[in-house]
């Protein structure tokens, strides 16, 4: 078997709803919109066909990957009591060595991702360069603009 997918209970089922959505709805507005372009007459240079039979194959594709995911995850429950070291699921509140700001992330698995909610995926350079840290440590990372150095102020589970 591929390797697991790491996600949270909440991640894995923010995929299940996505699964139940493209099978059970947009799957078949496609169907009907193909039918309501084949209804037009010749097929071979109806445009209107073409892009809906373009879109059913992204929905396909996207069904795919999905199922694929779900079959792969590994989830992992986050919570109990407080962590003694950076891990999935872990909320991570640090201090910018440079200018002093304090950010705070939480490590999620890759679908569950949102940098501007403070969500970075367990895959990142940053997280894989905070994973086994524990508070009072130092940490520096490579970042796109340079590396940039923190100090692990809090670990919880949110």
């Amino acid at each position: 078997m591929a390797d697991r997918i790491p996600m949270t209970p909440s991640g894995y089922e923010k995929l299940e709803g996505e699964l139940r959505r493209l099978k059970s709805v947009d799957r078949r507005a496609i169907s009907q919109e193909i039918e309501i372009a084949r209804a037009h007459g010749d097929i071979s240079e109806n445009a209107e066909f073409h892009a809906a039979k373009e879109k059913q194959s992204h929905i396909e594709g996207r069904i795919r990957i999905v199922e694929d995911k779900l079959a792969r995850a590994q989830v992992i429950e986050t919570g109990g009591n407080p962590p003694e070291t950076v891990r999935f699921g872990v909320t991570v509140v640090l201090t910018d060595d440079d200018t002093g700001e304090k950010v705070q992330y939480t490590i999620t698995g890759e679908d569950e991702t949102n940098v501007s909610a403070g969500l970075i995926s367990v895959t990142s350079p940053v997280a894989r360069a905070l994973l086994g840290k524990r508070v009072g440590d130092e940490v520096t990372v490579r970042v796109p603009k340079g590396n940039r150095s923190f100090e692990v102020l809090d670990l919880r589970f949110d």
